[in-house]
């Protein structure tokens, strides 16, 4: 992908302007989705206003990426605008909070739509308590207009937020390995897209065969492995920038590694010798420290937020289990114990759980565990389900799950689905290809 096609993907506000009063910031509706959610919450997201042709165009596909957004995440329920009642003109004045209940609308979404003299685009919104008949949240926002998919993900994000208590999700990439081509002769390239499948890409050619990308925590910036003429090859990749670098050869690496919370090292395990142990490379000297040392298989490591722990998975007990261990490699314990294997092990964003690949009776599931072990929970199985990646605010998971194949061999499509924290609301993310090793971003800067 050339700097030029990148620069399209970065965003800027240049002015952000709250509406909110201080009184309307005390309104009560909000939305529990810790306890889980029975029924999601009905809202209206009208049209934003505009009076030209291009701001009315502008103002309703913003108002549809909000809407979807919100609607995916599982929490909430569009209602259909033609039931509304009021129109969009004299909504831009003031909402008939009568016409929104009798639609049985809690909250209500609207706003404006217009150019400004130098070329910007202004978005304002105002969310709405219908049944307090106040103002929620609002804010305004100037950025240029090709960005306009950028800010109606800002937006719920704002919403998202202003209801649940919980930061949002939406203005987030997924990078992944796009696959294609018969079983024998794979082709894997490395792809972006936005969370919604929207703005999608290619990283890479196809020519190397590319594996398991990971996202920088606090950065648009991943690493990814690919097989350079046979030699395992670790790369890192600036998004916004299109610059690459090589972090070094590693023959006996064969995962990506992770970054560290502050994003100044990287974890990964690889094989010397014979045996599979993890280390922890600093980016700035690239000197590696070795953590493990056991005769076992110790791989897919990954750090806790604050940087004082590893999971990770290891051999060392029979059989593929997830251990945890403080950062220089004391204190090794055992958290997983349920029947099968354990593997993919990935520390939430939160710190609260770690997700994880459970392989039991040929059928593999995606679940969840406390950092001690407890409170284990299976959200979906399949033939294949593995890789789960967290969203940025510990709530949401993403994976990929591969269907079986017939006895020809044929079928066997490769897709990537995410789900709650609850086990609900399973959704497939649309990808021209098939598509494995989901990678979630940080929120976008």
């Amino acid at each position: 992908m050339t700097n030029r096609i990148f620069a399209r993907l970065v965003f800027a506000i240049a002015v952000v302007l709250p509406l909110m009063t201080a009184e309307s910031a005390r309104a009560e509706l909000e939305i529990n989705i810790t306890s889980g959610v029975a029924e999601p919450m009905p809202l209206a997201v009208a049209d934003f206003y505009g009076e030209g042709k291009g701001e009315k165009e502008f103002g309703a596909s913003i108002a549809g990426v909000i809407a979807a957004d919100l609607e995916r995440s599982g929490l909430f329920r569009p209602i259909d605008k033609k039931a509304f009642i009021q129109d969009v003109e004299s909504l831009n004045v003031l909402p008939r909070f009568g016409d929104w209940r009798i639609i049985n609308a809690q909250v209500l979404i609207q706003g404006r739509v217009e150019m400004t003299v130098d070329g910007r685009l202004r978005v304002q919104f105002r969310l709405w308590d219908v049944l307090a008949e106040k103002q929620m949240v609002g804010m305004a926002y100037f950025t240029i207009p090709t960005n306009w998919r950028r800010v109606a993900h800002i937006i719920a994000d704002a919403i998202y937020k202003r209801i649940t208590g919980e930061e949002g999700y939406f203005d987030t990439r997924i990078v992944y390995i796009a696959e294609s081509g018969p079983k024998t002769k794979r082709v894997k390239r490395l792809a972006i897209m936005d969370q919604d499948g929207e703005n999608h890409s290619f990283l890479t050619g196809g020519t190397d065969m590319v594996l398991t990308p990971r996202f920088s925590p606090d950065r648009q910036e991943i690493t990814y492995l690919s097989y350079f003429k046979g030699v395992p090859r670790v790369y890192i990749f600036d998004i916004d920038s299109g610059r690459q670098e090589v972090l070094g050869d590693f023959p006996g690496m064969t995962f990506a590694p992770r970054f560290s919370p502050d994003g100044k090292s990287v974890i990964f395990s690889m094989s010397k010798h014979g045996n599979s142990e993890v280390y922890v490379m600093d980016l700035a000297t690239r000197k590696e420290r070795q953590v493990t040392k056991h005769t076992a298989i110790d791989t897919s490591p990954s750090m806790s937020p604050d940087g004082d722990r590893i999971v990770f998975n290891s051999d060392r007990s029979g059989k593929q289990q997830i251990y945890v261990m403080n950062s220089d490699g004391s204190g090794v314990k055992r958290i997983s114990f349920g029947k099968g294997r354990y593997a993919t092990p990935v520390w939430s964003p939160r710190g609260d759980l770690i997700a994880f690949t459970r392989i039991y009776k040929g059928e593999f599931y995606i679940g969840v565990m406390r950092p001690d072990g407890s409170g284990e929970r299976l959200l979906t199985k399949g033939f294949l389900v593995e890789a789960p990646t967290w969203a940025p605010n510990g709530r949401v998971l993403m994976f990929f799950r591969q269907e079986k194949s017939d006895q020809y061999g044929r079928g066997g499509k490769t897709r990537i689905f995410s789900i709650d924290l609850t086990g609900h609301n399973e959704r497939e993310v649309k990808t021209p290809l098939d598509a494995s090793d989901p990678a979630w971003s940080p929120l976008i800067p």
